[in-house]
């Protein structure tokens, strides 16, 4: 029998700030994308005790992408240049177009702070078809509740974005994607559906069994395509995300937080961002030098 999975990758070690490490597991040196997705960290679980700082990402720019922020606990507070000002929980959707150029700052609020709080989810950036990677930039926050969710095997899945097993999330996307949380008791069973052309599974908590491969945190399997591949929780149980979708059009270049198919445009983005032709922030006068290299 085939094996099911294509590609394994583990995610490494990053501090994303002071204080505040994460699972870097997208681009990798083996594979840069699972269909749009070009990027994803994995943070948490991390117990921030009371007067700890938790997240505090003072303004950076974005181009050419969108930034898609999903947590199993905790909080975040985004503010970005368009005036936006989010709180974003546990199973709720921030979704973020850079397209021609945004800034933000994701922080945790002073309440969180001041009580300490348990902080654990998953930020990914998906890669725009060339067509929209100019687009205006805009900003959308989608309520758990509104997000359809249904039960398979035992497990519970929520769709994040985009369209999988007959189910349509209302966030805007741009190409062909899926996206979808997953909660697997003991045992649990589902089958990934064959409909995507590309196919990830990211365990995030727990252990899955894949054919017969075990899956543990910050493993991401590329799954081989075409065919329906079951997963099966371990015997803590598990969550894991779903995500994939269509090919992106075609090579990006990464350069910190651009993403573009020119490296042309990368260079102008560094212009702008170091002399300040980027929108600012209201309410949040810091921001990040534009890096060295």
């Amino acid at each position: 029998m085939a094996d099911p999975i294509e590609l394994l990758i583990q995610g490494r070690s990053h501090e994303l700030a002071p204080g505040f490490p994460v699972r870097r597991v997208l681009p990798s040196a083996k594979r840069r994308t699972v269909g749009p997705f070009i990027f994803l960290d994995h943070f948490g679980p991390l117990v921030v005790p009371p007067g700890g700082d938790g997240m505090e990402v003072r303004p950076h720019p974005h181009i050419g992408l969108a930034t898609v922020t999903y947590l199993f606990e905790g909080g975040i507070f985004h503010r970005d240049s368009l005036g936006y000002a989010q709180a974003i929980r546990p199973g709720d959707v921030n979704w973020m177009t850079a397209g021609s150029g945004i800034a933000h700052s994701e922080r945790t609020e002073p309440a969180l702070r001041h009580s300490g709080f348990r902080m654990h989810g998953v930020q990914t950036w998906v890669a725009l078809p060339k067509a929209h990677e100019e687009t205006a930039p805009g900003f959308q926050h989608i309520e758990a509740a509104r997000l359809p969710a249904w039960q398979e095997g035992g497990a519970s899945l929520r769709l994040i974005v985009g369209s999988y097993v007959g189910h349509v999330a209302p966030t805007t996307h741009f190409s062909p994607i899926f996206y979808v949380a997953v909660e697997m008791p003991v045992a649990a069973k589902i089958t990934v559906s064959a409909e995507h052309a590309e196919r990830g599974v990211y365990i995030s908590d727990g252990s899955v069994t894949i054919g017969d491969r075990q899956l543990v945190v910050g493993d991401l399997a590329v799954l081989a395509p075409d065919v329906p591949v079951d997963l099966v929780a371990g015997t803590e149980g598990c969550k894991l995300m779903l995500l994939g979708g269509a090919p992106i059009d075609g090579p990006r270049h990464i350069w910190w937080n651009f993403v573009s198919s020119t490296p042309e445009r990368i260079e102008r983005a560094k212009a702008d961002w170091k002399e300040g032709r980027f929108g600012k922030v209201p309410g949040d006068a810091e921001f990040i030098p534009l890096p060295d290299r």
